[in-house]
């Protein structure tokens, strides 16, 4: 299970950016003050779904509805084989992101953690 180790955007001018490729259940860590964006590259043959998953993760409260569930984790559209990329704002997806972090069904593709 590699870790996904983010790459930090402040400052000026250019820097080299930590790749990883995945292999089934990767995981990483989720700082939401440094407003991070996890990028997905895949470079196999078929087109695959990341899903995003905390082991604490359960259920939110939605205005007009009782409860939702998060545990089953957050899964991004289907991301084209060869030449797919898709960009998560993390914060956008934080209540799925409680506890220990994993991606699964990502093995392949090539993950990359920008904070900001």
């Amino acid at each position: 299970m590699p870790a996904i180790v983010a790459t930090s955007m402040l400052g000026a001018g250019s820097r080299v950016i930590t790749e990883t490729t995945l292999n089934g259940t990767d995981s990483f860590t989720f700082n939401p003050t440094k407003n991070p964006i996890m990028i997905l590259k895949n470079t196999t043959a078929g087109p695959l779904t990341a899903t995003f998953v905390g082991s604490t993760a359960t259920t939110i409260s939605v205005d007009g509805v009782p409860s939702v569930s998060v545990a089953a984790g957050y899964a991004t559209t289907a991301i084209a084989a060869t030449t797919g990329v898709v960009a998560v704002p993390l914060n956008t997806i934080k209540a799925y992101l409680q506890g220990t972090l994993t991606i699964t069904g990502g093995t392949g593709l090539t993950a990359t953690l920008l904070e900001f």
